[in-house]
């Protein structure tokens, strides 16, 4: 496992750009099977799960060239969909939760794909049902076969109908949006996904020749085409590294400015971040997050506790509450973290506990942190990253602590963000790798 190892207590300056998003760029390398033709993305990040997503479309047979700096250029012409009985495809696909939204795309062109256990972080139970429940709504009939530990998926022909998904998953809906754009009539999908992402994989299906309305909205409609062509798309900037950044900056009372991250795809974000108290300020594109020693917590009308909670866009994302359980730790005030999806992501709050922290663990889903004011440091410890969100959140909070401290397995960290310690460095931070 590589290591970092982080001197605290120093504070960064300047301007940074986030990277391209991560989950919709997982979605588009998906999409570029669904077509012969070549297809261009633009600012893809350089992270693990993305390289992992890119070596699932060569497996399968796609020409893939990387043309410059964050471009990459996809032909899905030659695919080899016998590849996916391989064990060099299931190793891979096991490997990254993301591999699941490629078998909309094959089951809408080539009527045929396979779903392995997929991996990713360990954060809870994260079922497959949405996306297993819409395909078969789609026509598609599932085998498990128990001796490879994944599902067959098959179709002889797609067919289009309406559909009620039982959660709006994100992924879920990428998947069945991608395979009812070749099935036969009219597809409506209630309870859709309404994220950005999810917007930019329509708008990048209608460039390809889709017929799709509803966007941004939960209430998909698709009718159905038999032919898709090549495109050229651009990822959004990634609005978990933005948050994430705002963090780093609110948590060593540092200045900092990030450049072009779509302000207008933020959703309630920056609300959020009013309501701990902490002032960022828009010029542009860009947000500017002053210097601020102490920010104060908002409290209820009634005057009771704060809670800061997930929920379906433009609610907060659930990839950002580890991120403001960290920050509500040096804030003045009191206030509640409601992890509402996922059962296992606030069991990192031990670390925080260790280093100094003030939070009560309530429940699986639910911890409140008693803030110290930046009276009281958090203390320097050495920790092991479980997943990428609460690893970043080690992370801020290691950079705020008294002392170095030591991140291991940060492969985690790695998955999502692209090379975090040189671009962190670059603005005065203090973070070796060790490989």
């Amino acid at each position: 496992m590589g290591t970092f190892t982080i001197t605290g207590r120093k504070k960064i300056h300047g301007d940074i750009v986030p990277q391209g998003a991560k989950n919709e760029a997982l979605q588009v390398i998906a999409a570029t099977l669904l077509t012969s033709d070549e297809v261009l993305i633009r600012n893809i990040p350089d992270i693990r799960d993305v390289r992992k997503m890119i070596d699932i479309v060569k497996l399968l047979g796609a020409e893939v060239k990387h043309v410059s700096n964050h471009t990459w250029r996809f032909k899905a012409e030659n695919i080899d969909i016998r590849q996916l009985e391989s064990k060099a495809f299931y190793e891979a696909a096991e490997a990254l939760r993301g591999s699941v939204m490629i078998t909309g795309p094959l089951l809408a062109r080539f009527g045929y794909g396979l779903i392995p256990k997929p991996g990713g972080d360990k954060i809870g139970r994260r079922r497959l049902d949405t996306h297993l429940n819409g395909l078969a709504c789609l026509g598609a009939s599932f085998r498990y076969d128990q001796a490879i530990n994944a599902y067959a998926v098959t179709a002889k022909s797609l067919r289009g109908t309406d559909m009620l998904l039982e959660e709006a998953s994100v992924t879920g809906t990428a998947n069945i949006l991608m395979a009812a754009v070749m099935a036969g009539g009219k597809t409506t999908i209630f309870n859709a996904a309404c994220e950005p992402y999810i917007q930019q994989l329509c708008r990048m299906l209608i460039a390809m020749g889709a017929r799709i309305s509803g966007i941004g909205s939960n209430r998909l409609t698709i009718e159905g085409v038999t032919h898709l062509t090549g495109c050229t798309h651009t990822v959004l900037p990634d609005m978990i590294e933005v948050g994430s950044f705002i963090g780093m900056a609110v948590m060593t009372a540092s200045q900092i400015r990030i450049r072009n991250v779509s302000y207008e795809n933020l959703g309630l974000i920056p609300g959020a971040f009013h309501r701990l108290g902490i002032r960022i300020e828009k010029e542009n594109d860009d947000i500017i997050v002053p210097r601020q020693d102490h920010y104060e917590i908002e409290s209820f009308i009634d005057g009771s506790i704060m809670t800061i909670s997930d929920g379906i866009w433009p609610a907060l994302t659930p990839d950002l509450l580890s991120v403001f359980l960290v920050i509500a730790t040096q804030a003045r005030g009191s206030v509640l973290i409601h992890q509402k999806m996922f059962e296992s992501r606030l069991f990192f709050v031990d670390r925080l506990i260790e280093m100094g922290a003030q939070i009560i663990l309530c429940d699986p889903h639910r911890a409140t942190v008693i803030g110290l004011d930046h009276k009281v440091c958090l203390r320097a410890t050495t920790m092991t990253s479980p997943d990428i969100r609460a690893g970043v959140a080690l992370l801020i909070a290691a950079m705020s602590a008294e002392g170095v401290s030591v991140i291991h397995n940060i492969e985690q960290i790695d998955r999502g963000y692209e090379q975090i310690d040189k671009r962190l460095n670059a603005l005065g931070a203090e973070i070796i790798r060790k490989d």
